[in-house]
């Protein structure tokens, strides 16, 4: 029998809501009780995933629907734009859908970003169910309410705070999931290491070479501890006015590679792999802590096949397009960076000594 081994509550309130976590859950009717019911359901994935996943998750919800549709959209960055949007919006509409349907977000991180910002501006608001089928988007990117598309000039400029009815991250899911992307995932697990574990970080050392086989132990105890901090985070601020930012680690540098080579050329935990990298090093010329911390994390990052180098874009390329950085203020680039193992905090660094960083890291 499919069991689930962890639940983790967010704690929002009146719209508090679980992240279940486990092996099965698509097979597991449980998983989805208490869930709204409509007369429409919208299940939104893509080409990738629908194939593997579109008729296991409509088998679990058709009871709770009398028409269930699904939506497969494009798969990649470049493909989380107002276009794709609008295509969510066309769907709808054309099944005359009201506020009481239900979207589905199938997918990794592109998915759940763009239906959940398509459920919170459909007729003001409807609900919808987080499914990530990404070790990324089971560990970050489902977890929070954080839903947008990208902008040309930015990445995910264009969003709102909205809350997902449930998360379900089945472990089964990512039996599929290609090594790049596992590899993109693992870089969002690392992150919450030196930002609000560091014990973590060692256990994350201590048993990379168990989550790269999908050992299904590891993965479920590092989405677990993953999703714990970032619910202990949001539970604090939701609407990232503070404490939420540090969750950005390696986010600054990492969204400039990502605008700056087009999206969809760089996974996006693979910029963030990387950024953390430029982070640590910012941190160390901070003052903040020992050269030796930055090159362990370095280490850990290359250890989980991601890169260490970013794309030589131009420091003056890099520095105009972290400033459009959503944590800019009046134009100043705002870094998180690592206080101490374990902790960070969001800082200003003077544009000279960021060059040297990325002189140090690019190319």
């Amino acid at each position: 029998m499919p069991t689930v081994h962890h639940t983790i509550p967010i704690d929002l309130g009146d719209r508090r809501y679980d992240i279940l976590i486990g092996t099965g859950l698509l097979e597991d009717d449980t998983a989805f009780d208490g869930l709204p019911k409509s007369s429409v359901a919208l299940i939104v994935t893509n080409r990738t995933v629908a194939p593997l996943y579109a008729e296991r998750l409509r088998a679990r919800i058709a009871a709770k629907h009398r028409a269930v549709q699904v939506l497969e959209l494009e798969d990649g960055e470049e493909f989380k734009t107002w276009d794709s949007l609008n295509s969510i919006f066309d769907q709808l509409l054309g099944a005359q859908a009201d506020r009481k349907t239900v979207l589905y977000a199938l997918g990794g991180g592109v998915v759940g970003d763009i239906t959940g910002f398509a459920a919170a501006c459909y007729m003001r608001g409807i609900p919808f169910v987080q499914v990530p089928t990404t070790l990324l988007a089971q560990v970050d990117s489902s977890v929070g309410g954080k839903t947008a598309i990208n902008h040309p000039l930015g990445k995910n400029m264009i969003g709102a705070f909205y809350q997902p009815q449930r998360v379900i991250a089945d472990l089964d899911t990512l039996d599929t999931l290609p090594d790049a992307e596992l590899a993109a995932g693992l870089a969002e697990v690392i992150k919450y290491g030196p930002i609000a574990d560091d014990a973590f970080l060692g256990w994350l050392e201590d048993n990379l070479d168990a989550l790269w086989a999908r050992d299904k132990q590891a993965l479920a105890r590092a989405v677990r501890r993953s999703c714990e901090i970032k619910a202990w985070v949001v539970g604090q601020d939701e609407r990232e006015a503070g404490l939420r930012a540090i969750l950005n680690f390696g986010h600054t540098f990492g969204h400039a590679i990502e605008a700056g080579t087009g999206y969809g050329a760089w996974l996006h935990g693979h910029a963030v792999g990387c950024g953390m990298v430029m982070a640590a090093d910012l941190s160390v010329r901070l003052g903040l802590i020992e050269r030796s911390y930055a090159e362990r994390l370095t280490r850990l990052i290359e250890r989980a096949h991601l890169p260490v180098r970013g794309p030589d874009l131009g420091a003056e390329r890099y520095l105009e397009l972290m400033r459009v950085d959503k944590k800019a203020e009046g134009g100043e680039i705002r870094f998180v960076v690592i206080d101490a193992p374990g902790r960070a905090s969001m800082r200003a660094a003077p544009d000279a000594m960021v060059r040297d960083v990325l002189a140090a890291h690019v190319g």
